[in-house]
């Protein structure tokens, strides 16, 4: 697999412009030998972990709702 292990870049709490760039460059210094069937397995994986995440926090949330009202 030519998937590089490229640290995660520090992001301001802010979220700027200049966070949006460093997270492109991340992508693209991570996959920039990649074969196509690697990178989809990629965003295939990272997609999963990510819905994933985004059904543990609305459980989370909704769970919060419940017991404040």
């Amino acid at each position: 697999m030519m998937i590089h292990d490229v640290p995660k870049p520090e992001l301001s709490p802010n979220f700027t412009i200049d966070d949006i760039h460093k997270i492109r460059e991340w992508h693209y210094e991570m996959l920039k030998d990649a074969t196509v069937d690697e990178r989809i397995e990629f965003y295939n994986v990272e997609g999963d972990k990510a819905r994933a995440q985004r059904e543990q926090d609305r459980t989370e949330s909704a769970e919060n709702e419940i017991k404040a009202g």
